[in-house]
């Protein structure tokens, strides 16, 4: 089994996104299961509706997982697990205040060393354990030996002992500690294989120490992946708010990873060093998207379900990137014209005679028509019918136009 996992405590992020594609894409391929676990343990931290919205989009994006499981459902499991270390003498009571830790941490840092907990309540006699009233958390003791993992990327990797400590497990409220938690959670769900970010690489180890102390045999195997993001870059919120569509989102993330067709999806083909984000290269994919997509579906994008529609909006893709620029393209077809005022006389004739003009199926022979009608030259109308028909100074060939919008003359000449 797989899983994607995801904090309800900020918009999901394109990396988060492609880490869901591709753990559901593998699941696929390895014949398994695939279920997303919204790790909700810091509830002061979580934001409300956040986890349905994120779940929205991960339905948009057509990723389809068989169980939703939410970490705090797990608590008493956390509780279970931590008490059974402590038993066995494997956890210990910690009484550190969160302040003297803090300012372990600040001297560490001034030294420019990474802190490690010094152990300070590791071997504390019993009595004095059993006699301390003040708040504690609950860690485990530290590894003796290191730790290897199988990375399918980077083959098996040996973290050293001494740089683990004896990290907390469950905090003062006695709510776990994210790494605890989440390698509790990939044990009681049998999970294979876990693709995640390169920046939590150092939370892997941990949870490969804690499954080993309380004597689970399975081996999870994982692939760490290179960020394609950082702070600046839009979350998939932003960039649907944005104008770009969900298969361009998709196909630019697949791009990053692959360069087979997602049917022949092979986890080795995954990149370490994968290109960066790019926002240009987003804005030319998702142009693509527009020309190539069903013409009834991109005019949905713009407010309608008209084949027509989506074909006089794919008239204006070479000059919009996103469907917010498509929209601001097409709007202005069916709103109140706006006529100069040198050009107001030659327009109210023109709208009259259209609004009478019998059907043509041809620009130049409805034209001819309204030329022929007002009496106005044919050669210095078609600024004036640019507006009547697409209310705008410049724009594709009228013609082409005109071929999408004649069963809306009607509407236009109100």
């Amino acid at each position: 089994m797989l899983r994607f996992a995801f904090s309800p405590t900020h918009d999901l992020s394109l990396d988060e996104l492609r880490l869901a594609l591709l753990n559901f894409i593998v699941a696929k391929q390895r014949s398994e299961d695939f279920i997303v676990r919204v790790e909700d343990t810091s509830k002061r931290n979580v934001i409300e509706g956040k986890d349905k919205e994120s779940l929205d989009l991960l339905d948009l994006f057509g990723i389809r997982y068989t169980q939703t499981i939410y970490q705090s459902q797990n608590f008493r499991f956390h509780s279970a697990m931590a008490l059974q270390l402590m038993h066995e003498g494997k956890a210990f009571s910690c009484f550190c205040s969160p302040e003297w830790i803090q300012g372990k941490i600040n001297d560490t840092e001034a030294a420019k060393k990474p802190y490690l907990y010094d152990d300070a309540c590791a071997n504390l006699p019993a009595e004095l354990v059993i006699d301390n009233t003040n708040p504690f958390t609950v860690r485990i003791y530290r590894p003796q030996n290191d730790i290897a993992i199988k990375d399918h990327l980077q083959g098996d990797v040996t973290f050293k002992a001494d740089t683990i400590d004896s990290f907390m497990i469950l905090k003062q409220d006695k709510t776990p500690m994210a790494d605890f938690a989440s390698g509790i959670d990939d044990m009681l769900n049998d999970i294979s294989l876990v693709i995640k970010s390169q920046e939590d690489v150092e939370s892997t180890p941990k949870q490969v120490y804690l499954r080993d102390q309380l004597e689970y045999n399975k081996q999870v195997e994982y692939i760490h992946l290179a960020p394609i993001g950082d702070d600046e870059t839009p979350s998939v919120r932003s960039l649907l708010e944005q104008g770009y569509l969900p298969e361009t989102i998709v196909n630019y993330l697949l791009s990053m990873d692959l360069e087979v067709a997602l049917e022949k999806f092979d986890i080795k083909t995954l990149l370490v060093n994968p290109k960066s984000f790019s926002l240009n290269d987003l804005k030319e994919l998702n142009k693509e998207c527009f020309k190539n997509m069903d013409a009834k579906e991109l005019s949905r994008y713009v407010g309608f379900a008209d084949a027509e529609i989506g074909e006089l909006a794919r008239l204006y893709v070479d000059q919009v990137q996103t469907t917010k620029e498509l929209k601001t393209k097409i709007a202005p077809i069916f709103e109140p014209r706006v006529v100069p005022e040198e050009l107001q006389e030659q327009y109210n004739a023109i709208k009259n005679c259209a609004k009478q003009a019998p059907y043509f199926d041809q620009y130049d022979d409805f034209k001819a028509y309204i030329a022929s009608e007002t009496g106005l030259d044919k050669e210095n109308i078609s600024q004036t019918l640019r507006i009547l028909l697409s209310n705008a100074k410049s724009g594709p060939d009228l013609a082409k136009i005109y071929q999408y919008i004649k069963n809306y003359l009607g509407e236009f000449t109100k």
